[in-house]
């Protein structure tokens, strides 16, 4: 089984930063894109941003220019550096990442348990 445990979440002012990680851990043969997703009350789970294997990167355009996605392959690990957040990125931010079990599986989207980032004004 494979399991996205994230951290680096919490509380930050207004124009603040954080950093938040996700580790996939279990058994697999490759994680093709990794990616963050956030969910605040009452709406749905958008797209934050995703890499994929090779390194390109795509971002929500309410993001743009102030969050960074980035991983390290031989940690199995995804990062999103969050700067000058505002009151609109308060959410869960959960990682998701398409992984391949076995040489000739096909890829399963797994998701992680979420990470509240609140932010105050």
């Amino acid at each position: 089984q494979v399991q996205l445990v994230e951290s680096g979440g919490g509380l930050v002012q207004a124009g603040g930063s954080l950093r938040l990680s996700c580790a996939a851990s279990g058994r697999f043969s490759r994680i093709n894109g990794m990616g963050w997703y956030r969910q605040a009350p009452g709406k749905q789970r958008d797209l934050v941003a995703r890499i994929t294997l090779t390194g390109v990167t795509d971002y929500a355009d309410s993001v743009k220019g102030r969050f960074t996605i980035s991983r390290d392959y031989a940690k199995s690990t995804v990062y999103l550096q969050m700067s000058s957040l505002n009151a609109e990125d308060t959410a869960v931010y959960y990682c998701n990442a398409d992984v391949r079990l076995t040489l000739y599986s096909n890829f399963v989207s797994y998701w992680g348990q979420g990470t509240q980032v609140t932010v105050s004004s």
